[in-house]
């Protein structure tokens, strides 16, 4: 957790999930030294700071989004509102779809859907095997379970190369998955616009790739996007996540935050052209993640900031933190 405090004592705080020594060993050698005497309302300054130093640095993808989500969660907390509605809200609350983790067989998948259903998901994003022949027949199984009227997508967590990612993008298109996530490595955007000539099922795309929005932008024109990832963590904090969106947006594409994070239920209620809010199901028996409602829906925040979760508050009275 990183924990920005100004002299006149307003707090700031984000949460990461992993990699505390190497954010430890960052704000040690570079960032205190970097931020101490700075503007916390400057956070338009600090962003492109950072990717100044990121040059030589070659930063983790996630710092940026630790550095301006502390720095969001700080303005938040001093003017007294959410930070969505810094950003302007669009909306006030946004349906779910149940991200699946790895399970072992298609009769454990196809039980996990029908669970995720009855608790009120709307639609269902498989994380698989890895192997495209097995994944494109676990595919067709659930559409041919849940029947044409449930929304499916498709995570292949950079798992392919493009021939074998063209095999499962087919038979994605054939069963009407909603989009194909990230099936390759996102190095090369030219593999990405290969695939989208080949494949007919909507490809979401930039969700690892360095650069934030800069790097958006190539995979939009190279044609391949038609919905593009954004987030607090990987695209450069809120700052960065909502150039992407408003990158998206000036070409008519959909701009769907990663998730489940207490900025991207911010980034959903500020994000206009965004389809569902991504909540991840870790465990067969399912168990509904609490911000998600009977009805499937994820509603705004109304705490101040980015209202990060009860853990982090043990954490914080663990530490002797007030």
């Amino acid at each position: 957790m990183l924990r920005i405090t100004t002299e006149d004592g307003a707090v700031g705080e984000a949460f990461h999930e992993w990699s505390g020594p190497m954010l430890k060993d960052i704000v040690d050698r570079i960032l205190r030294e970097e931020l101490v005497g700075e503007h916390a309302d400057r956070r338009e300054w600090i962003w492109h700071r950072l990717w100044e130093l990121d040059r030589t640095e070659e930063f983790p993808i996630w710092l940026f989004g630790v550095v301006d989500v502390a720095l969001w969660d700080l303005e938040g907390r001093v003017l007294g509102v959410p930070v969505h509605r810094l950003l302007g809200t669009y909306r006030d609350a946004i349906p779910a779809y149940a991200s699946t983790i790895t399970f072992t067989s298609v009769e454990e998948f196809l039980d996990v859907a029908d669970q995720c259903l009855e608790l009120g998901y709307p639609a269902i994003k498989l994380h698989a095997w890895g192997d495209a022949r097995a994944d494109a027949q676990l595919c067709q199984r659930l559409r041919d379970h849940v029947g044409p009227d449930i929304e499916l997508m498709y995570d292949g967590s950079a798992g392919f190369d493009l021939p074998d990612a063209m095999y499962l993008g087919r038979a994605l298109a054939e069963a009407k998955y909603l989009w194909y996530e990230e099936p390759i490595r996102e190095f090369s955007v030219t593999s990405y616009k290969w695939l989208a000539e080949r494949c007919d099922v909507p490809l979401c795309v930039a969700e690892t790739s360095d650069g934030s929005h800069m790097n958006t932008a190539d995979f939009i024109a190279a044609g391949c996007a038609t919905y593009v990832r954004t987030s607090a963590n990987h695209r450069g904090g809120i700052t960065g996540a909502m150039r992407t969106a408003h990158l998206a947006d000036a070409f008519r594409l959909r701009a769907e935050p990663h998730g489940p994070t207490e900025p991207a239920v911010h980034l959903c209620m500020a994000i206009p052209n965004c389809t569902y809010y991504e909540s991840l199901v870790t465990s067969n028996p399912v168990v509904r993640e609490p911000r998600v409602g009977a009805d499937g829906l994820v509603r705004a925040p109304t705490e101040p900031g980015i209202a990060l979760p009860d853990f982090v508050a043990e954490a914080r009275e663990h530490a002797g933190i007030n």
